[in-house]
């Protein structure tokens, strides 16, 4: 089981950026592809970004693709979401989560661990 926290949500205007962050332990980091999805209110969780054991491999939503860079730091055990240009529809509570195996997935029953979200708020 990995246990994951992200941190560095919070609120921000329309156009601007946050880079979220998603700490993980227990399993070893380096093993396991990782992923962000977000849920709206009143909205089903969705896919946002994943990326695989080594990094070289990303996949993104189209709607952040271009906007959002998914990255990770195999000797930090984190996972990192920089957001820029942000809009007001990318307001969500954003999860990190842990796939179960080392290769690029999308789906989220492809995810064995969450955390527990961060709050992203854009005004417009």
């Amino acid at each position: 089981q990995v246990q994951l926290v992200e941190s560095g949500g919070g609120l921000v205007q329309a156009g601007g950026s946050l880079r979220l962050s998603c700490a993980a332990s227990g399993r070893t980091f380096s093993n396991y592809a990782m992923g962000w999805f977000r849920q709206a209110p009143g909205k089903e969780r969705e896919f946002v970004a994943a990326i695989s054991w080594s990094g070289r491999s990303t996949d993104y939503a189209d709607s952040v693709e271009g906007r959002f860079t998914i990255s990770r730091d195999n000797a930090k055990n984190t996972v990192y979401l920089q957001m820029n240009s942000l809009k007001p529809e990318d307001t969500a509570v954003y999860f990190c989560a842990a796939a179960s195996g080392p290769w690029v997935v999308v789906g989220s029953a492809d995810f064995g661990s969450w955390g527990q979200g961060t709050q992203v708020t854009v005004s417009s």
